[in-house]
């Protein structure tokens, strides 16, 4: 790459952000055509562009706020949003005993763990015990061959 030439890295910039106008157009046309919100979510995910770059480009975000102010709320069809949706009534009541199960399994475990620590607490006493009845003698030396 050539130091100081700076024009290939504005005319890239240019291209890409052609590029990104271009797919951002044709995300809001696809909507509009499908009947479907606009909001500045939902063209950024069809158009494979960021929020951000909406945001930033005046003539698109004047244009997304004016269609967006358009739809009514009634108007607006069902939106496949998980927020949105009332959770299913036996998807609770499978959290619900799953989130059960999981606390009396941490319970269990946690008395488990208690009980292993003093297990290893009596083990670590019972090892001093020994070693003070009986010391260990002086490590040995391996012998050298000479």
């Amino acid at each position: 790459m050539v130091r100081g030439n700076t024009e290939n890295l504005r005319l890239a910039a240019q291209t890409k952000r052609d590029a990104a106008l271009a797919r951002a157009e044709k995300g809001l046309r696809r909507l509009l055509k499908a009947g479907r919100p606009i909001t500045f979510q939902t063209v950024a995910a069809e158009a494979g562009v960021s929020k951000d770059f909406l945001y930033r480009t005046s003539d698109l975000r004047e244009r997304i706020m004016d269609l967006r102010s358009k739809t009514t709320p009634g108007s607006e069809p069902k939106r496949d949003h998980p927020r949105s949706e009332p959770p299913h009534p036996d998807t609770s009541s499978i959290v619900r005993t799953l989130a059960a199960k999981l606390a009396a399994e941490r319970s269990t475990n946690g008395k488990k763990i208690a009980e292993l620590e003093a297990a290893l607490a009596a083990a670590h006493g019972e090892i001093l015990q020994l070693r003070r009845r009986n010391p260990c003698p002086p490590p040995r030396t391996a012998p050298s061959g000479q």
